[in-house]
This record gives C-alpha cells, structure tokens and sequence, in this order.
C-alpha cells in the first residue's frame, strides 16, 4: 500500500512521457505545482549548461545548498539537512525516530502522506485533532497545545494546513511550541508557508530548538517540483543522526544549480505570490459564481471545495471534469473526515482557470 497522491493527470500524458505535447491540453490542478515558472535567472543557468549539469555528479552533501539556505535563512549549517525532496526526508525521519510503540498526533484533514509513512511503514499508534468544516477547519491553539502535551512521541502540523489551505500564525504557533515537553518531537511542515510570508517560518526557532524541526519543500513556491529540492531545519542534535544516515548525492546537479539561483530570487518569487492571491480570490468568485460552493479561505496556491447538495458527489463530478482532460482531486480520498463531496483546486494562471471554470460548469450539470 502507498500514500495517495496527486499526478493523475499523466494518465493523459503517459508514464512514459511519449505525449509529452498533450501538457498544453491537459489541466494538472490536481498536483499543487506552481502555476508559474521558475525564476528567469534558474531557466537561464540550466539552459546554457543543461548538458552539463545532465552528465555530471554533482556535490556529495550538496554543500554549497546548505551556504545559500543557512546565508538566505540566518541559521547555522549544522542545522541543514538536504534531500530530494519532502517525502525522502520524511521516510528517512520517520523511520529513524519512530517504531511500532510509537505514539504520533496528526491533524485532520492534512497531508496524507503522514499517516501513511506511520501506520504503513512504520506501524505506530496515530491519534488525530479533528478539524472541523463549520469554523473553517481552523486550529484551535489552545486545544492544539493541549493534545501536544499528552505525551506523543511525534506531532505534526502542516502550516499552511494542506489541503485546508488555513495558516496558524508564527507568533501564536512559537507560543505553543515554546511550552511543549521536550519529549516531544514536533514537526513543522511549511511547504506552503512562502505563500503568506517568508517570516512566517519557524526555522530560526527551530534551529535552537531541543525538540522542533522544519520541513521545507522547494518544489511548490519555487516552482522547482520535478527537481525534487527539499530540507530540514533543526538543532545540530537531531539533524546529525540523519545526516549519516543520507546516502551521498542526494540532491541532482540540476536541483542544487536550480536551488541555488533560486533562493537569490527572492524579489521574482514575492511577485508571483502576490499575483497566486489574487488569482485565487478570482477563481474563488467564478466557482462560486457557478454554484453554491462551500470554499475553505485558504492561503496558498489550491482551495478546499464541498460541492452543493444537488450537484454530483466528489467521484463523479471529478471522473466528469477528466473527460475534459480537467484533473482535480478528491479530497474526500485522502481524509477520513472529509465526505465524499469535497475536492482540491490547484490555482493556475488566469486563462487556465477561466478554461477551469467553464469545463466545471458544464460538469455540475
């Protein structure tokens, strides 16, 4: 059994990548990839030495990553650990820290690829905070504080939330996180958290922290998803037992070159997350401008959707939309507590989504 995922999209594309030309037809929302390209200066780079960078290895610990995030940052090196992404570093992680007696506390709904490294490769004990629609599936800190000090082994918690798109302030998560038992390891995935605003990342606390790490993904908000880039931030006494447990090379060539320039972007990228927020304040109007939506005010680049009650559920509304090579994703697939009418939209650019729309008006009769 594997975690759920997104990318059904290349059911129309091909596994194989033999239709490759279909992408201009095919509408992937229901991967949350950037609807914009990487920064100018990241297409340029490749371009000129693209293949250079194909045929050589690159960096064994991906060194001069780890200066430009510590430098971009303002955290020690030793608090940086590299991988190919999120989900490597959550399996190695995962599988370091826990065991079958392991107790871990999810939020629900949030990223399931979390309950799946736990209960399917791990084998320990989930407890879940439910979240519920009728506030939003907003965080409660105080009731969030309150389960942390049960006495977990791990906690979770995914801010920006996916895939309720609901952001917990920093000044109010480091509150909590302050009061914590240090037996407690906490988890920050802030894959998203670009969206609202660099400082609202917790990785400085992290770094001087016994007992939180960040997880941070450079796919989504650096629009770097098929270079598979991510990190984790905490004290040099957790990220060390990882980090000789990292095979070498675990960052491409083209992902450290990309990573890189990237993070030098900063300008280009608050650009785009600027127009991210009014594109999906737009596509927010024209759905609902459609039907009686129930739509969660997220803060990054996907909302959260409950069709009405007289529209089709989640699976056929969905299998409808994808017969208009529209993907989108069901949310109810992925969350115990969400019914079967709720669905994930990845925000794209404005002709896209006007394309969205129209084929998810058609789809609703």
């Amino acid at each position: 059994m594997t975690g759920y995922h997104g990318g059904a999209f290349f059911d129309a594309i091909g596994n194989e990548f033999d239709s490759l030309d279909r992408t201009d037809e095919v509408i992937s929302a229901d991967v949350l990839d950037a609807w914009f390209p990487p920064s100018p200066e990241v297409s340029r780079i490749l371009g000129r030495r693209l293949d250079w960078a194909v045929r050589t290895s690159p960096p064994t610990g991906s060194e001069g990553l780890i200066n430009r995030i510590a430098d971009t940052r303002g955290v020690a090196k030793e608090s940086l650990l590299p991988g190919a992404g999120s989900s490597s570093l959550i399996f190695l992680a995962f599988r370091e820290w826990l065991s079958a007696a392991s107790r871990i506390l999810l939020l629900e709904p949030t990223y399931g690829e979390y309950a799946h490294v736990a209960e399917n490769v791990v084998g320990c004990r989930i407890d879940r905070l439910t979240l519920s629609p009728d506030d939003g599936f907003c965080v409660d800190v105080a009731q969030l504080e309150d389960r942390l000090n049960r006495g977990y082994d791990l906690a979770v918690i995914v801010n920006p939330n996916n895939p309720t798109g609901r952001h917990i302030p920093r000044q109010y998560l480091i509150e909590v996180l302050s009061r914590v038992s240090p037996q407690t390891l906490v988890w920050i995935d802030e894959t998203y958290v670009d969206y609202v605003d660099a400082g609202e990342s917790v990785e400085r606390f992290a770094a001087t922290s016994r007992n939180v790490i960040v997880c941070k993904s450079m796919s989504k908000v650096y629009a770097l998803s098929g270079l598979r880039v991510g990190y984790l931030c905490g004290s040099p006494d957790l990220i060390g037992p990882l980090r000789m447990l990292t095979p070498p090379w675990a960052v491409s060539l083209p992902g450290q070159i990309a990573a890189v320039t990237a993070l030098q972007d900063a300008q280009y990228y608050c650009r785009r997350y600027s127009e991210t927020h009014c594109l999906r304040e737009r596509l927010r109007d024209g759905l609902l401008a459609l039907a009686d939506f129930t739509i969660v005010p997220g803060v990054a680049n996907y909302l959260l959707c409950r069709l009405p009650s007289d529209a089709p559920n989640a699976p056929e509304f969905i299998a409808c939309c994808r017969s208009e090579k529209l993907f989108l994703r069901d949310a109810s697939a992925t969350a115990p507590s969400l019914d079967n009418r709720w669905f994930r939209i990845a925000v794209k650019d404005a002709e896209t989504n006007r394309r969205m729309t129209e084929i998810i008006s058609r789809s609703l009769s």
